[in-house]
């Protein structure tokens, strides 16, 4: 099983996150912001990863710690579950329309950081949350993940719309990339005979 338990506990933050690359896309998502755990709802249903997150995080202050964090968490549970990365496709690709939006997301498990973030957001909130910080939330996800992704909006003008294409690409450019590749299924012990 390609799984992965995580748990976190700093001054700002105490996080406790698993992660199955291999589930049916079912969530349990609890981390004090409500805009974010719809995000990684989205993420996990349209990457069919079952996904478990709770945060217990300094949000008197604001989100940015509690979502920097779980960030982190998550880079650290596909690195813990993907072990030595043998035999998976490692490239995903995805371009996601949703209504007046259209977001490009793609990455390459290669194991060097990068992160390459064109999105333009009309509005620096959605209800309580900073959008500026779903750019900080990928860039936590690929330093402990390294990858190299790029997110790029091609059309947009709906903050929540261009945000939900991010979360929702991503889940499925991420699927691809751990997905076993076919001519390697014998290197994944946890995969043989699912294809």
């Amino acid at each position: 099983m390609r799984t992965a338990s995580i748990k976190r506990d700093t001054k700002e933050t105490r996080i406790e996150l698993t992660l199955n690359l291999d589930g049916a896309g079912s969530s349990q998502i609890a981390t004090g912001c409500g805009f974010l755990d719809h995000m990684l709802t989205l993420f996990a249903r349209h990457g069919d990863f079952d996904l478990s997150v709770t945060c217990r995080g300094d949000t008197e202050v604001d989100y940015h710690h509690s979502v920097e964090d779980i960030g982190i968490c998550l880079g650290q549970a596909f690195t813990q579950a993907l072990g030595d990365k043998r035999g998976i496709t490692r490239y995903g690709q995805f371009l996601l329309p949703m209504d007046e939006t259209l977001v490009l997301c793609a990455c390459d498990l290669s194991g060097r950081d990068y992160l390459g973030w064109a999105v333009d957001l009309p509005a620096a909130k959605v209800g309580d949350f900073d959008t500026e910080l779903a750019k900080e939330f990928w860039l936590a996800f690929v330093r402990n993940c390294p990858a190299s992704i790029h997110i790029r909006e091609m059309a947009g003008e709906n903050t929540h719309h261009i945000l939900e294409a991010v979360f929702k690409g991503m889940g499925r450019t991420l699927k691809m990339a751990v997905a076993p590749d076919e001519k390697h299924l014998n290197d994944i012990p946890s995969t043989k005979g699912t294809l």
